[in-house]
């Protein structure tokens, strides 16, 4: 059940397609916290017991910075910017938000580590974090500023979003509500002074809704076809198919006989990815994929520019299963059907925060295709299919051209697939 009445105050409606938007204020002055704020006794509650479920939605941090008063340019050769960072630094910002990183791959262009919860995306000028759980991500925010200013760089734009939590009771601080968030985002004031970002809510308050925090002072003069197209898309699956679920059981798979614990974990990593079928949904690229035990699964995939990370927790009672992307592609309808197809959700969550210039390089768009024209409708068995109708939708402009889009989608039990235009299962190349 959302926890709405604790994270959503109703400010009004909207059209029927539309669902509330809301812009959350804080009233009242927060305290301050400085930049390391580990005196703050609150930050150090024991963590709560496991309560039985995971919270499989993230949350996700995205910092883009320049440069600062004073930056030197580092010799020919050398790597630039934050990806100059090295493993200590890395392991202190992810301790702050209690995850640790377990593996990781890299490429011409970017760094991807897999986290004991998520998933961490280094670029040159840009640094994208996702946790799950129970972990503390926005204190994160004051190791980031120091290091910043340690590289000679400053935070440029800064966006922090998650949708309602399942169990926000199992939360701790500063995450025990939205409202709490904003109170921690706005009490660093080397952040806040500066950019003075805002908060806004998604969807229906009574449902699967978005929080988005966007901070946005990037000077503009000239448009830059790598930066000012980015997009970025997550679906968000729950209950998931309890046939596709069974698959990220650790024993499921077996044991061999004189087999490490090591290569027992890469040998079902990789298994897991293939029986599922996750591999065919990031065709060419370096894939890193990590099986859990008891169960869950986690990977990144990265190509050229761009990566694609997918996160499971298949327990009954909160099996969940997300995917995200941040290739610039034109349509995005076959990867969706694909990713749909491989799980079998009863409901999903999409969702797409993209540059204003970004979204006109979109010839298909499911946020703003009529309810009709955005069904799913996927291949189930023979002759068989699943529907899904979008139930809600949600926009909005943040900042100067930041566009963020929210829908659910939900199974239609019993609706006739005659007729409808049924996903075909193939890949999407990177333009």
């Amino acid at each position: 059940m959302p926890e709405c009445s604790n994270e959503s105050v109703a400010s009004g409606s909207s059209a029927a397609a539309a669902e509330m938007i809301e812009v959350v204020s804080v009233p009242i002055p927060p305290p301050e916290y400085g930049i390391d704020d580990d005196c703050s006794d609150e930050l150090h509650r024991a963590s709560a017991e496991y309560s039985g479920v995971f919270e499989g939605p993230e949350k996700t941090l995205e910092v883009c910075f320049r440069h600062a008063v004073g930056y030197t340019k580092p010799p020919p050769g050398d790597k630039v910017g934050l990806r100059r960072l090295e493993r200590p630094d890395l392991d202190r910002l992810c301790g702050r938000a209690r995850c640790t990183i377990l593996s990781h791959v890299s490429n011409q262009y970017l760094d991807a580590y897999v986290l004991s919860e998520s998933s961490l995306f280094v670029y040159p000028y840009m640094l994208v974090l996702k946790t799950c759980g129970t972990t503390t991500l926005l204190r994160c925010i004051g190791v980031l500023i120091e290091i910043g200013r340690r590289l000679m760089l400053e935070i440029d734009w800064l966006g922090y979003s998650r949708k309602n939590f399942n169990f926000p009771g199992d939360q701790a601080f500063p995450h025990q509500s939205f409202h709490q968030e904003l109170d921690y985002l706005y009490s660093h004031r080397t952040l806040c002074d500066r950019l003075d970002g805002n908060g806004y809510t998604l969807g229906p308050v009574t449902s699967d809704h978005w929080f988005v925090f966007v901070a946005d002072r990037t000077i503009r003069v000239n448009v830059n076809p790598d930066t000012d197209t980015d997009r970025v898309l997550n679906v968000m699956m729950f209950d998931v198919d309890p046939d596709v679920a069974r698959l990220f059981y650790f024993d499921h798979y077996g044991k061999i006989e004189g087999e490490t614990k090591d290569n027992e974990s890469a040998r079902v990593s990789v298994e897991m990815t293939k029986k599922s079928g996750i591999d065919a949904l990031c065709p060419g690229a370096i894939i890193d994929p990590r099986a859990f035990e008891p169960c869950g699964y986690s990977m990144n995939a990265i190509l050229f520019r761009s990566y694609s990370t997918i996160h499971i927790t298949p327990e009954a009672g909160s099996s969940y299963a997300s995917f995200e992307t941040n290739q610039k592609v034109a349509s995005y309808r076959s990867l969706i059907n694909n990713v749909v197809r491989t799980f079998r959700p009863k409901r999903f969550v999409m969702t797409l925060m993209a540059d204003e210039l970004g979204l006109r390089e979109m010839r298909e768009n499911p946020m703003t295709e009529s309810s009709s024209s955005s069904r799913i409708v996927i291949p189930a068995g023979k002759d068989t299919h699943m529907t899904y109708k979008r139930s809600s939708l949600a926009s909005i402009k943040v900042e100067d051209d930041c566009c963020c889009m929210m829908g659910n989608w939900n199974l239609v039990e019993g609706v006739e697939a005659n007729n409808l235009f049924v996903g075909k299962f193939r890949a999407d190349s990177v333009s």
